[in-house]
């Protein structure tokens, strides 16, 4: 497993090349070992093929447009929407979208008590390990990913489409690469690490 962490990379060009539904399901298993919080398990995947991949697309233009052009949820953020939309494109190539959900979570438009966001925190906290663990078991299969948040400027369009309980975290992208990047710069460890002895 060292090795598919040292030659994980974020991959956004793919072959015309479908992944079988027993290496999409080996991945997903990756995921559901993962560490939680309290053993909540608090993950849930959906998988997005063909036909319905075209669905998805258009419901996140009509969210990127909305963000461009109407009410923003992110209007801060309005110099990466041209990011967003090269994620589209991104996704179109890809065989497999899996989009992951925290069962246990509330919209992110939602008020949360303290107590309420230490749990949030938790929960997220765990499916962030479960995406790892999907990333890198799809390395190990020489399958490439794109961990996606760029969903977040289609967020109320992707929830109503999915029409799943909970909270929408992520989208990751899957298939066979058709590029090979060169690891990016990484901080050095003495910027990062601080021993107390």
């Amino acid at each position: 497993m060292i090795s598919a962490i040292y030659n994980r990379r974020s991959i956004r060009k793919f072959i015309d090349k479908p992944i079988s539904e027993k290496d999409i399901i080996d991945i997903i298993q990756s995921a559901a070992k993962a560490p939680s919080s309290k053993n909540k398990q608090p993950w849930k995947y959906i998988v997005i093929q063909g036909n319905t991949k075209e669905e998805m697309l258009k419901v996140f233009r009509q969210g990127i447009e909305r963000e461009e052009n109407g009410s923003a949820l992110l209007p801060k953020r309005k110099q990466y929407v041209a990011s967003a939309k090269y994620t589209i494109d991104i996704m179109a190539e890809a065989p497999a979208i899996i989009f992951v959900i925290n069962s246990l979570g509330k919209s992110i438009l939602s008020e949360l008590t303290p107590e309420e966001r230490v749990s949030e925190i938790c929960n997220i906290q765990s499916i962030g390990a479960s995406i790892q663990n999907m990333l890198l078991a799809a390395t190990e299969k020489g399958i490439g990913s794109l961990w996606i948040c760029d969903i977040f400027f289609a967020y109320s369009e992707l929830c109503k489409w999915l029409n799943s309980d909970g909270q929408l975290i992520a989208a990751i992208a899957f298939g066979y690469p058709n590029e090979f990047p060169k690891e990016r710069p990484r901080k050095k460890l003495d910027g990062i690490l601080e021993w107390r002895n």
